[in-house]
């Protein structure tokens, strides 16, 4: 199969796992050579045919399974004959990536440009405004809301940033 060295990173099952979700693995992990219809996917891995049709769907949403229907010429019925096309999953794999950084780096911004304060005893997190709207003291609970110092989730945001950059090969500002 010519999948078979790509499934065996783990990355690669993690990132499929993620898609499809335990029920749709077996369809994900185990893509046929060539065309294969949806009843066939469910019958050779003992799955409930929606649980193979929802995962199919899914692949196909993320470009990674296409399909072609024929129409029996006697019932009228459509079969839906697919495909798996797993060669894009390194591109779809650092257009996750990008994604990613893009969303820490604007989470980073927010986390440094606002002031936190904080409910120990809900363990609910306010932003400057909020806490002043409610006289500093939780709206839940009535105790005192303290201020929050996230300077260490700060630090494991660059951190991450930074290693993703470097696996990215590119340079702030660039993804």
């Amino acid at each position: 199969m010519a999948f078979d060295e790509l499934l065996e990173d783990p990355v690669i099952q993690k990132y499929l796992h993620e898609l499809v979700g335990p029920k749709g693995m077996p369809v994900a992990a185990a893509p046929p050579d060539g065309e294969v219809t949806d009843e066939e996917l469910a019958e050779e891995l003992g799955l409930e045919l929606n649980d193979v049709r929802r995962a199919l769907f899914i692949l196909y949403e993320n470009d990674l399974a296409s399909y072609r229907r024929l129409r029996d010429e006697d019932s009228g019925w459509l079969t839906y004959l697919w495909t798996f096309e797993y060669e894009k999953i390194p591109e779809q794999l650092q257009s996750e990536m990008h994604r990613l950084l893009d969303a820490l780096e604007e989470r980073e911004d927010y986390e440094k440009d606002n002031e936190f304060y904080l409910c120990e005893t809900c363990g609910i997190r306010f932003e400057f405004g909020e806490a002043m709207e409610f006289g500093f003291e939780c709206p839940d609970c009535g105790n005192p809301v303290e201020a929050m110092e996230n300077t260490r989730l700060v630090d494991a945001m660059e951190t991450r940033i930074d290693e993703l950059r470097d696996e990215l090969n590119v340079e702030h500002g660039e993804a």
